[in-house]
């Protein structure tokens, strides 16, 4: 495909999304399945065009004038000349159609107004959300507009740090700078592909999972339970629980749940290729009574919990757009109860781990307030200080401090992570 028919797509998977309630992915399949000519570049350089846009949708007024929003994506964050923009949208008959004078010159409007306008990158009931938890939102709401790195977690039970690391060279991975065994491979730019890791040998031999920095250190928050036996709770995929698995050394037993059994389906095939031999996985349609006999007995308990996912807004720009104030009070009710489900296999003395995928602290220190309120016979901890003494972090990286209320919060532009809330809690013997 040449540019006029790339930015033609682009400009329909966006209209698409703005018509329909389902996610940008789906928007871009349905448009690759009537777009059988269109190659795995052709596919990418849409892709990401759009998740750009979805980015600064507001700012570069994607929301409202289209148009002109996709080219002050393409000049402002892509760095095209004029001249090939005005060339691409007046190609016949593939293009959307030649820009007029009025749009040429809003167009290059758009450096000014991203640079300014940063806030409108944010839902606007969200914004006191974010600023009840951050001294610098604007940086945050910067961060979140960025593109993410791929990060990979090192698989200490088929390889390690530098053999993995040099196994990947060629896709530009390097040690990332908190988690022990994280590395990094930098974001491309903005027309090239980012690296194909599920297609190395590195990948296909189990030596890494791809996983950001922030769920490794997340995982690592359960401690040094060595030879312990750990519930995941919500396991959903398994990345965590693979990470707690493989830091047990497939020693002891992490028992992955999810309520969704669909969820649970892809961990078997990844604990396999993974070397995994300590992970049970317990689905919810045939393995009541043996989640049942859990009860009480459990070293440690790991709460991966439903959330709004706002800490992986910058991956997915799309579901920033689709938060509801509704939908945020529905997470908090699911993160009430799967609190009280999940701290019954705790047993006396053993180990609470609550996580999100959010920033905020309605989903978690809120949460975790109401939880001791129910439950008085839990402390808090100190997350990492358990993270940093099972040897998580590189030595010399610091963690930021937990805050006044025991959460440890990591976030794009505090840690170059994605957003997580780590609280961990010990029951009383």
């Amino acid at each position: 495909m040449r540019d006029a028919g790339r930015i033609a797509a682009a400009l329909d998977v966006l209209a698409q999304f703005e018509a329909r309630r389902v996610p940008i992915k789906v928007c871009l399949a349905d448009w690759a399945r009537g777009a059988r000519y269109a190659g795995a570049k052709d596919r990418a350089f849409i892709g990401g065009v759009v998740h750009d846009a979805l980015r600064y949708r507001r700012s570069l007024e994607l929301d409202t004038r289209p148009r002109i929003g996709i080219g002050r994506v393409l000049m402002t964050l892509w760095g095209w000349p004029e001249a090939r923009l005005v060339e691409a949208f007046a190609e016949t008959p593939h293009g959307p159609g030649a820009l007029s004078a009025e749009e040429i010159d809003a167009i290059a409007e758009g450096a000014t107004l991203a640079a300014r306008d940063v806030r409108r990158d944010w839902p606007e009931f969200a914004l006191p959300l974010l600023e009840r938890v951050n001294d610098n939102p604007t940086a945050e709401i910067e961060a979140n507009r960025a593109r993410a790195p791929v990060d990979l977690r090192v698989n200490t039970l088929r390889s390690d740090l530098p053999r993995t690391e040099k196994a990947l060279r060629g896709e530009g991975a390097v040690p990332a700078p908190l988690a022990a065994l994280a590395l990094r491979c930098a974001v491309p730019a903005a027309e090239r592909r980012g690296p194909a890791i599920e297609i190395t040998p590195a990948f296909q031999k189990g030596w890494v999972e791809i996983q950001d920095e922030g769920s490794q250190l997340a995982a690592l928050a359960m401690g040094d339970l060595a030879g312990g036996q750990i519930l995941d709770f919500c396991a959903g995929a398994g990345g965590k629980t693979l990470a707690m698995a493989a830091h047990l050394d497939n020693r002891g037993q992490v028992f992955a749940y999810d309520i969704d059994a669909r969820r649970l389906a892809p961990l078997y095939d990844r604990a396999r290729r993974a070397g995994v031999r300590n992970v049970q996985v317990l689905s919810p349609t045939s393995d009541a009574a043996r989640l049942g006999d859990l009860t009480g007995k459990m070293d440690g308990v790991f709460v991966d919990a439903p959330c709004s996912g706002a800490g992986t807004w910058r991956r997915r720009p799309d579901t920033k757009w689709r938060l509801t104030p509704d939908q945020l009070a529905t997470r908090q009710e699911e993160q009430d109860r799967v609190l009280d489900q999940a701290e019954a296999f705790v047993r006396p003395g053993g180990i609470l781990v609550y996580v999100t995928c959010s920033i905020f602290a309605e989903e978690n220190e809120d949460r975790i307030a109401a939880f001791l309120d129910r439950h008085p016979t839990y402390d808090i901890e100190d997350p990492g200080a358990a993270i940093t003494a099972s040897g998580g972090v590189h030595a010399g990286a610091v963690l930021p401090p937990a805050d006044g209320r025991g959460t440890l919060r990591l976030s794009p532009a505090k840690t170059a992570t994605d957003g997580f809330a780590i609280t961990r809690l010990r029951r009383r013997g």
